[in-house]
């Protein structure tokens, strides 16, 4: 299957064309004419939320394995291979997909497309490299502990979904990724890593009838495992609050959101950029521009396959979180009754110039066609995204404005926050 995908507010059309194996493995390629590189990998349906309780972690960890060496490489030689021609290879973990990908050439894409086969078909897991690799993640471990505005975008997504393989963090607890042994890891690609759960996705200068050829000679033998579906997420209400003696209080609010297979996914990002997404949003200019409260705040909007939340972000000192979290509130109330049309038509711009932008190079390209794929069994043309972004009017934001004072909320806090508000009050204060 090829169609032409059109750029908005262009002449130009790049060729999406879509191909599926006997045993289910999904190929996806665009040209982009005049590139001399192109993107290519592998989007594996096999994240975090498909990890049991005592496997938390091990999704990650196996993306971390397969770059350690194969049955035909070393873990120099494949280094080695793809930076001999120029390229770049690399891989990470969401709770939904793991990628492994590379950039190169037109040229070397058949190379780039065997490296990456063969280090997610065929990594040895040698007992040495683990312990090796294992050491490496329990240092990024520690890394993500003592950073702190990262870990508590952790804890605020452990107790947005708390007890659920959806609430809990890519990289795992110290005490499981220290125990996981090479048959932990041997399981975990037997039960997910099958040709059906498998996007191969490539963009620039490709050749779509090659690539295809050659994943039916590389995955064409394989057996399908079959679908795996994630349990599913609920959002709750939560609270996290760690004092600690730091220079900032970190402030993180969820507010429950629609996932990317309802409508409204596309409201709930307007709302998010008009509040937080920029130096001309509403809590930017009030907080920051007016009050001087903070460096950093900002709200965004995350969309998953059955769930998503908008959350907002703020760091500021110990004696002035409480005020800024009343201010906050304040100006979530007040967006659902005097939001302008001027707000939301720059919102609109500035997504829909973001996403045209950040579109323009190969890899941005192949992971959008591999994700969507995978959502959707299908590539949109972006002119369709572009069509429901700017179909989002004041009416439809306001109205779901007004919805999130209902809304379930989580709330995580961590620094000298002894005096911020609970989310019992924060909530008490939205729907006030």
């Amino acid at each position: 299957m090829s169609y032409a995908t059109h750029i908005p507010g262009t002449d130009h059309a790049l060729t999406v064309q879509l191909h599926t194996l006997s045993n289910g493995f999904r190929i996806v390629t665009e040209s982009m004419p005049g590139l001399k590189s192109a993107s290519c990998g592998l989007w594996v349906g096999a994240g975090g939320r498909h990890e049991a309780a005592e496997q938390n972690g091990i999704a990650h960890f196996l993306e971390h394995m397969a770059f350690k060496g194969t049955q035909r490489r070393t873990a120099l030689q494949i280094a080695e291979e793809i930076e001999d021609v120029g390229g770049y290879i690399n891989a990470y973990t969401s709770r939904e997909m793991t990628a492994y990908y590379a950039r190169c050439l037109s040229a070397d894409v058949p190379l780039a497309l065997d490296v990456i086969s063969d280090i997610v078909l065929n990594p040895v897991f040698d007992a040495d490299d683990i312990e090796t690799e294992r050491h490496v993640i329990l240092q990024e471990i520690g890394q993500a502990n003592d950073t702190p505005d990262d870990i508590i975008f952790d804890w605020l997504h452990e107790i947005s979904y708390p007890g659920q393989a959806f609430g809990r963090t890519i990289l795992g607890p110290e005490a499981l990724v220290s125990g996981f042994s090479r048959t932990d890891l041997g399981a975990f690609v037997r039960r997910h890593y099958g040709p059906d759960r498998m996007i191969l996705s490539a963009a620039g200068g490709v050749d779509h009838d090659a690539i295809v050829a050659q994943a039916e000679a590389i995955f064409g033998g394989l057996a399908a495992v079959g679908n795996r579906p994630a349990d599913p997420a609920r959002f709750a209400r939560g609270e996290r609050r760690e004092v600690k003696d730091l220079e900032q209080a970190h402030f993180a609010l969820n507010l429950a959101a629609p996932g990317y297979r309802d409508p409204a996914v596309y409201v709930a990002q307007v709302w998010a950029m008009v509040m937080g997404g920029g130096m001309s949003s509403r809590l930017f200019q009030k907080i920051r521009e007016e009050r001087g409260l903070c460096y950093t705040i900002y709200a965004q909007s995350a969309a998953y396959d059955d769930t998503g939340h908008v959350t907002i972000y703020a760091g500021t000192s110990g004696e002035e979180v409480a005020e800024l979290a009343d201010l906050t509130v304040a100006e979530l109330r007040r967006a659902a009754e005097d939001m302008t049309e001027a707000e939301v038509a720059r919102a609109r711009a500035q997504i829909r110039a973001g996403m045209l932008m950040g579109l323009e190079g190969a890899s941005s390209r192949a992971e959008r066609n591999a994700r969507l794929l995978a959502i959707w069994g299908r590539v949109p043309d972006l002119t369709e995204a572009v069509e429901r972004i700017d179909a989002v009017t004041l009416q439809a934001v306001r109205d779901w404005s007004g919805a999130l004072r209902s809304a379930d909320a989580a709330l995580a806090l961590y620094g000298p926050v002894e005096a911020a508000p609970g989310i019992d009050a924060i909530r008490a204060a939205l729907s006030a």
